[in-house]
């Protein structure tokens, strides 16, 4: 998995100004099921097609871009969440269990 390190709010609005689709996994480094969830997305990456960025944001590190997430794409906060941005909108999110990158890859077809 590439993963692209989401650090800056700046960032977040190139996301949403793309024409091209992204993923945003969403992560907390201290929790087991966050972690879980991250390596199968990493087991599952061969599904994602490559030419979409893949977004990893530290959610301890930078919760003020995760809350600015949830605004920007009028989602509900989770710990851990995928979500799959099309044209600057959200079409999905997962959390927890449900996140997988065989859904994702069905949500980007």
């Amino acid at each position: 998995m590439n993963w692209i390190p989401l650090t800056e709010l700046e960032q977040l609005q190139e996301i949403k100004s793309s024409p091209s689709n992204s993923l945003i996994f969403k992560h907390s480094t201290r929790c087991s099921i966050s972690m879980m969830a991250k390596k199968r997305l990493e087991m599952e990456a061969i599904l994602i097609p490559q030419e979409v960025p893949v977004y990893y944001l530290d959610l301890l590190n930078h919760r003020e871009i995760s809350n600015s997430i949830a605004e920007l794409f009028q989602i509900t906060h989770q710990s851990p969440q995928l979500l799959v941005i099309k044209n600057g909108e959200c079409v999905f999110e997962a959390s927890h269990g449900e996140i997988s990158g065989a859904e994702a890859a069905v949500q980007l077809a």
